[in-house]
């Protein structure tokens, strides 16, 4: 079966990578990532990885894999900064807390769709203003969640303390979803096969 990544990250490209599993690029623009009002941190990055999923046309044996992740905060979901005074302001939240960063993944057939999350918690230190400037100006994040990327500098400098997968963090629980796929793959074998004796 073709493997699909739907995702323009290239942290993403490179974990998946990592797995040392075939698979090809794809990508649309416009997809809506709004949700509704009320839903836990893992029903949101749920709800946006199957909303990709749902925007895009699968051919036979192809299978689709979607991401999102959200970064929370004492109830606050912080997305992509919009600028850098903006991605300033959510360090200066983080900083010196423990908040969640959770990737929703999907995996869907023509004939089949199945999405799951995983949440890693995430302490920074007390983060200095200079430090928080260095880091905005120097790495610019403004593709990141949340407005960082524990692979970069502030993560070293930043990052006390992880409870979950590091992956995770960098945006595609690759321990998980390897997991994840054997399990949908033998499901759908099992189907062709049932398909075939019925």
């Amino acid at each position: 079966m073709k493997i699909v990544l739907a995702s323009n990250s290239p942290r993403r490209k490179e974990l998946l990578s990592a797995l040392e599993i075939d698979f090809e690029v794809r990508t649309i623009d416009g997809i809506d990532e709004s949700y509704p009002q009320g839903f836990t941190m893992t029903g949101i990055a749920e709800h946006i990885s199957s909303q990709k999923a749902i925007a895009y046309a699968l051919g036979e044996e192809e299978l689709l894999i979607t991401a999102d992740t959200i970064v929370y905060l004492d109830g606050e979901v912080l997305g992509k900064p919009t600028d850098a005074a903006d991605a300033c302001r959510m360090l200066r939240m983080l900083s010196g807390q423990t908040h969640q960063v959770v990737t929703g993944v999907t995996l869907r057939t023509l004939e089949r769709t199945h999405t799951f999350s995983c949440v890693t918690e995430v302490t920074f230190a007390q983060l200095t203003d200079e430090q928080i400037q260095y880091y905005v100006t120097n790495y610019k994040p403004f593709d990141k969640a949340g407005a960082y990327g524990i692979q970069e500098w502030i993560g070293y400098v930043g990052v006390t303390g992880i409870n979950g997968s590091f992956y995770n963090v960098m945006g595609l629980p690759v321990q998980r979803l390897n997991q994840e796929l054997k399990s949908f793959l033998d499901e759908e074998t099992n189907n062709m096969v049932n398909s075939f004796i019925y």
